[in-house]
């Protein structure tokens, strides 16, 4: 079916979308990347439809009705049919409304001389006769004779050549030809029921149709690297024997750390221009890299295997830093620097989101910067504390990290089995695997209230504070024995068992009546030795390193970075909104409240810098002078003159060439309220702190004792 046909179909009340399909959730590149596909004549995919005449609810304001005899249902393909919609018509197809298109690509121009593709801004584009608004072309708004003219104009009324106004006209042409480039329908028959084709639905959108960028990537590798999957598959089964599980997609980013430096563009090992390169770095990282990285993390870091780790991709800037160090190898330092860094990655969760630009971030780090784990170890600690605090162990279970931590921290002090006297670094057989098991069993402490039915004292029976490491075979034979005899017993056969494991040897605390005293007094334990632990690894330069704004952009928003992509420009209406405004004004006031952070305003939520073009169209000048003017005449009205000149720093870096804002907040010596409008009017003033990445108001019953505690220093 030709694009312009399925726009009919659509406008025409023929063709629509279920209301089990996903919302529109492309992004602009993504858009951009279609049409540039488009354009080129290369492959877009196929549409799977589904004709009914017993369609399930749609989305959208249409109603069937079975006059209508069968229509057809989108089941695959509606993104780029809700994109090419949008860029062929201007508008929304039925099927959505305004406020559900979060990226919305109908600002997307075109270079008519090169087809170059970019979203409009102002200053580089307004009456510049070259970029033209797509919609415009496919409309019919945009003619040859104008464009030409334009240019003309510009060139002080010199006419251009024949063969510059052919090659405009082609590009032209080639623009307008998208709407008859067809679809290739494939289509589920009239008499599938509903469950089928939801089934259907489901198989193609979830069940690994869709690849993942490293699975496409080492599709494109296999092209001209026949063997490359057979290669690391090989390796892959070597290491899994040894313990190191690894997936394909895990390899395939370590080609791509090591070869370009980078988590994020996959595409760069799509070219065959790798080879004969990338069978080079896969013979040194398959014969020697990657299993000396696994025998230094064995023997220094305490690791046996990768279910201890919270995420291996920590190690791919480890692999690319020991790679480059060639047959020169790691020193002891720079060993225990990278194991500390490691440590840190893994209990402040480092890769837990935004995988491939925090890897983009420390890739740059690591081939660039003299002491690389040094600077890792600041930008960690610019998004959360290093120090582990005892509340953090409060309620969690062995899935979280610091369980982790906690094994490794026992090995590297020679910890015990506490029923065989076994070193939990040297198992030997099935028997001897190492497991975790109740110091307080859950049989005993469930009949004393710690069961599934109070979720508060569930965790506390399930937290790793109430947990020791055994051999397989003696967590079998300890049973449900009470942890005052049971504790007691250990004590008597390995005296030091219980201290290598950071036990409490009080043995009132052993007694079931303090079970919860007993945690407390472990989790004050655990976080003093372990903080002196990763403290005693090697000495961190941390004071001497800058994180700059491209590091904060792209380590992600956190306690003390937050990211906004305009001022006052709602990018969903296209228009001024000034409850924009309040959102800046409330973080400002949330970072004073708290220790102080960063806003960078002109970067959205998915960290791609688009800059201030869009609030500078707002105003005046339209300029950053215009820009700081205004924000700062918001600040003066809602917290004065003072706090303004005395608590910000307001700069107007360039990133990627793009101007962007970045407001450093001071830690404020006063509390500081903001006066809010709710929607019948009624004004408030609300308190705002940071928390995590966000910035609540607080409830007003806590206003008081927050102020106390956090400005009592002041007062």
């Amino acid at each position: 079916m030709k694009i312009s046909q399925i726009i009919d179909k659509i406008d025409e009340k023929q063709l629509f979308v279920p209301a089990f399909q996903r919302e529109y959730v492309w992004k602009r590149q993504n858009a951009k990347d279609l049409i540039n596909s488009l354009i080129k004549d290369y492959p877009t995919g196929t549409m799977l439809v589904w004709d009914t005449n017993n369609p399930p609810e749609l989305k959208g304001k249409h109603k069937y009705d079975e006059r209508q005899g069968t229509v057809k249902l989108i089941l695959d393909g509606q993104q780029r049919i809700t994109t090419l919609y949008m860029l062929l018509t201007g508008n929304i197809p039925p099927y959505y409304k305004q406020e559900e298109i979060i990226q919305d690509p109908r600002s997307l121009h075109v270079n008519v001389e090169t087809l170059y593709l970019e979203y409009f801004r102002k200053s580089t584009m307004e009456n510049n006769p070259i970029w033209a608004k797509l919609t415009d072309i496919f409309m019919g708004k945009v003619r040859l004779r104008d464009i030409v003219e334009g240019i003309e104009k510009q060139n002080g009324g010199e006419r251009i050549s024949r063969k510059h106004e052919f090659e405009i006209e082609e590009n032209l042409l080639a623009i307008q030809k998208i709407k008859d480039r067809e679809f290739v329908e494939q289509i589920i028959p009239t008499k599938a029921t509903i469950k089928e084709a939801i089934d259907i639905f489901y198989i193609v959108n979830a069940s690994g149709v869709n690849l993942t960028d490293a699975e496409l990537a080492l599709a494109q590798i296999s092209g001209y690297w026949p063997v490359a999957r057979d290669s690391i598959k090989q390796k892959l089964t070597a290491l899994e024997s040894k313990g190191w599980v690894f997936s394909l997609d895990f390899m395939v980013y370590v080609l791509l750390g090591v070869m370009h430096n980078v988590g994020s563009k996959m595409e760069r090992l799509h070219t065959d221009d790798n080879f004969p390169k990338i069978v080079e770095v896969w013979e040194k990282l398959e014969n020697d890299t990657l299993d000396y990285v696994f025998s230094v993390l064995r023997s220094n870091a305490y690791i046996d295997h990768t279910k201890e780790i919270n995420s291996v991709y920590a190690l791919v800037p480890i692999i690319v830093y020991a790679f480059n160090k060639g047959k020169t190898k790691m020193s002891q330092i720079e060993i225990n620097k990278a194991v500390k860094w490691f440590y840190y990655s893994q209990i402040r969760t480092r890769y837990v989101s935004q995988l491939p630009q925090k890897l983009d971030r420390d890739l740059k780090v690591i081939v660039n910067d003299d002491n690389p784990f040094d600077k890792l170890i600041a930008v960690i600690e610019s998004e959360r504390k290093l120090e582990i605090d005892k509340d953090e162990f409060v309620g969690i279970g062995v899935s979280h990290p610091l369980w982790g931590l906690m094994k490794w921290y026992f090995k590297s002090k020679g910890a015990k089995c506490l029923s065989t006297g076994i070193s939990i670094s040297k198992t030997m057989g099935k028997r001897y695997e190492l497991e975790y098991d109740h110091i307080f069993p859950y049989s005993v402490l469930s009949g004393s209230g710690y069961d599934i039915n109070n979720r508060l004292k569930y965790s506390y029976a399930q937290e790793i504070t109430n947990r020791a490491i055994l051999t397989s075979l003696s967590n079998r034979t300890k049973s449900a024995m009470m942890a005052e005899g049971y504790l007691k017993e250990v004590k008597q056969k390995f005296p030091d068992s219980l201290k290598l494991q950071c036990i409490p040897d009080d043995e009132m605390l052993w007694k079931l009546e303090n079970f919860e005293l007993f945690l407390e007094n472990r989790r004050k334990l655990l976080a003093s030795e372990l903080n002196d632990f990763l403290n005693n690894l090697t000495d961190s330069k941390v004071d001497d390193v800058n994180v700059d704004v491209y590091d904060m952009i792209h380590a992600g928003e956190n306690h003390y970075v937050e990211l906004k992509s305009t001022l006052r420009y709602d990018m969903k209406t296209n228009q001024v909104n000034k409850e924009l405004e309040q959102v800046i004004l409330k973080t400002i006031a949330a970072f004073s409240n708290g220790r102080g952070g960063t806003l960078i305003i002109g970067v959205t939520d998915d960290l791609e810098i688009i800059g201030l073009e869009n609030d500078y169209d707002t105003l005046s000048e339209g300029n950053k002078d215009t820009f700081e003017l205004h924000l700062r005449n918001l600040v003066n009205t809602s917290y004065g003159v003072g706090f303004a000149a005395n608590n910000l720093t307001i700069t107007f870096p360039v990133i990627d060439d793009v101007e962007i804002c970045v407001i450093e907040i001071k830690q404020g010596l006063k509390p500081v309220y903001t006066n809010v409008i709710d929607k019948y009017g009624i004004k408030s003033e609300k308190f705002y702190v940071r928390s995590g990445n966000s910035s609540p108001a607080l409830p007003t019953s806590e206003v008081a004792s927050y102020i106390r505690s956090r400005f009592d220093v002041f007062s």
